[in-house]
């Protein structure tokens, strides 16, 4: 035979119910601090993005128009710099591809973390709610008057 489950305090009831709601407190400072992380990285790769951004259309242009001195003068000279801009153009794009990858996994994250913790805040102000209403002192009924 099974034993049968003894019923629960309300010591041990009221000791879960502080658990969780400090276990909620908890998440709820975590997600700020992860938040604020995830934000200042956001913030650097959003800036190397752009430094990355403008170098690429520098690079661009420049090859651009060592393409043109090449068609013009064809030497060993300009195709050199024709071919040192396109590598330098390739270490660029590669860089640019590997920075937008990490900005996007970035946003996800941030994305995530920024809904857990709208959650996390909900739910701490509902709990703070329901807390303020259990808590009202009862209400006095005055005696009525016989007559």
């Amino acid at each position: 035979m099974a034993k049968a489950k003894k019923p629960a305090t309300a010591s041990s009831i009221a000791k879960k119910i502080q658990v969780a709601t400090e276990n909620l407190l908890t998440a709820k400072n975590d997600g700020e601090a992860a938040a604020s992380s995830l934000e200042k990285d956001r913030k650097k790769l959003l800036a190397e993005n752009k430094r990355i951004a403008k170098k690429r259309a520098v690079l661009s242009r420049k090859k651009k128009t060592a393409a043109n001195r090449l068609k013009k003068t064809p030497n060993a000279e300009n195709r050199k710099v024709v071919n040192s801009i396109s590598k330098e153009l390739t270490v660029v794009s590669k860089a640019g591809v590997k920075a937008r990858a990490a900005k996007s996994a970035n946003a996800e994250e941030l994305k995530s973390v920024k809904t857990s913790l709208k959650q996390a805040s909900t739910y701490i102000g509902l709990i703070a709610k329901a807390d303020k209403q259990l808590n009202k002192p009862k209400k006095k009924r005055a005696k009525k008057r016989r007559r």
